[in-house]
């Protein structure tokens, strides 16, 4: 476990040292067993129980940008554009509420009466009767 270069582990490693965890080997004994941190085991226990082995990532990381485009071209557009025009609603439904509680806190603000100063009459009626 020593800091230095990156190392990478294959699926099958990872899907060993997982079985073995969850047959109720301990995470710190397999950690020094395999060389890998127990955070690392717990993270992949954690990804093996929601999506079985596939959920284990493959040795090789991916590119960035790899996967991202879809096998139908102007999906994502369409999609974005959707998105974007979701969330212009959502923006102008904020604001047309954000304007209504700006001007009815200016109402209440208006409505309350001003206090004569420190040891003066209260600006509102006290709640007990």
């Amino acid at each position: 476990m020593s800091k230095g270069k990156r190392r990478v582990f294959s699926r099958e490693f990872k899907l060993s040292a997982v079985k073995r965890m969850m047959a109720g080997e301990s995470a710190a004994s397999l950690s020094r067993e395999f060389g890998v941190l127990k955070g690392h085991l717990y993270r992949w226990c954690g990804h093996f129980r929601r999506g079985g082995a596939e959920a284990l990532r493959p040795a090789c990381r991916p590119r960035k940008g790899f996967g991202v485009l879809d096998t139908e071209p102007g999906k994502d557009l369409v999609t974005a554009r959707k998105s974007i025009g979701e969330l212009e609603r959502k923006i102008g439904q904020q604001q047309v509420e954000l304007d209504f509680f700006r001007q009815a806190l200016r109402r209440v603000g208006e409505a309350r009466r001003p206090s004569d100063g420190p040891g003066g009459r209260r600006s509102t009626r006290s709640s007990r009767r």
